[in-house]
């Protein structure tokens, strides 16, 4: 794995008079006796830097060397080392309370992960760089989310974070710092926003529903329909007719009233009427209530067929009269 070197070295300043030089003396030779393991009087010189930092060694407060994870000797009196991570980190932005562009509250937490990329710009322009952070973040969320209709804010919360990563990305550039990315980790609202979206919701998916069943009522009853009419067709009717006589056909002591259809019905008293017009229906009982209607009716030419229906069931009852 390849790790970014960040060692730099810059020219070891330098001091006028003799105190710096002697202090500088005798942090060598106290260092060098340090070294020594049984000598417990003097410091050890040499400091270890964990792998993920770099260190920063300043002399006489003056930063002159960076160094790469390792161990690395300095003079124990005249230069301080100091470790600066350049790991992947994360920081934590608590609960921001934002109002949106139509004036509702929202209470957003995020996550900023970041990087050092210039560990002395960071360490030494920048007093607390975490917490610098943090407040840009603040301030931009509010900017942001104020330029936002609430439901532009609920749908595009990844678009609202790598805006506002851009954004702070620019300014913190400047502070030695690389923003990675920038996550809205929760939105809350106020109960009461909460409660009439959700009975919006609620209320968009029964008229959805509705509409639904609306659309499927229509249908079925187009099907129902053109099912009517095949079943009204004439073949259709017979089939039907067919049906009905065979299971008929199989049902034991039952009585069985057959009724003529309408086609045939009609059929029947065209049929009558014309015969009687013709005088085909003659041969009646001089006595009986059939020959009197037609002796009363035989100054016109023909019965309609209500008289002729009449004048068949009195003939008809008649007959069983007479058997």
């Amino acid at each position: 794995m390849k790790v970014q070197s960040f060692a730099f070295e810059l020219a070891v300043p330098g001091y006028d008079g003799w105190y710096p030089h002697a202090v500088d003396c005798f942090g060598n030779c106290f260092g060098t006796l340090g070294t020594i393991p049984c000598c417990i009087c003097c410091p050890n010189p040499y400091k270890s830097v964990l792998q993920g930092n770099v260190g920063l060694i300043t002399k006489f407060g003056k930063l002159y060397k960076a160094v790469d994870p390792g161990l690395v000797k300095v003079n124990i009196l005249s230069e301080k080392l100091k470790s600066v991570s350049v790991m992947l980190t994360t920081a934590e932005v608590s609960q921001q309370n934002c109002m949106t562009k139509d004036n509702v509250n929202v209470y957003l937490t995020s996550v900023i992960y970041y990087q050092v990329i210039q560990p002395e710009v960071a360490t030494f322009a920048v007093q607390d760089v975490r917490s610098a952070l943090v407040e840009r973040t603040h301030t931009t969320l509010r900017d942001v989310i104020g330029s936002r209709q609430l439901q532009d804010v609920i749908e595009r919360r990844e678009e609202i974070a790598e805006a506002i990563s851009e954004i702070i990305g620019e300014t913190v550039a400047a502070w030695g710092i690389h923003v990675e990315s920038i996550l809205i980790k929760d939105l809350a609202l106020d109960s009461t926003v909460s409660k009439s979206l959700s009975m919006a919701a609620e209320a968009k998916r029964i008229g959805e529903s509705k509409i639904i069943t609306a659309k499927a009522e229509v249908e079925s009853a187009k099907l129902m329909r053109k099912a009517a009419d095949i079943l009204a067709s004439k073949a259709a009717m017979q089939i039907r007719y067919l049906d009905a006589m065979q299971q008929m056909a199989k049902t034991a002591n039952s009585k069985v009233i057959f009724t003529p259809t309408q086609e045939s019905f009609d059929n029947m008293t065209e049929k009558f009427e014309n015969e009687y017009n013709q005088g085909q229906i003659t041969n009646q009982p001089e006595g009986s209530s059939a020959g009197h209607l037609k002796k009363q009716n035989s100054g016109r030419d023909a019965f309609s067929t209500k008289d002729m229906l009449t004048n068949i069931a009195v003939q008809e009852s008649y007959n069983s009269d007479i058997v």
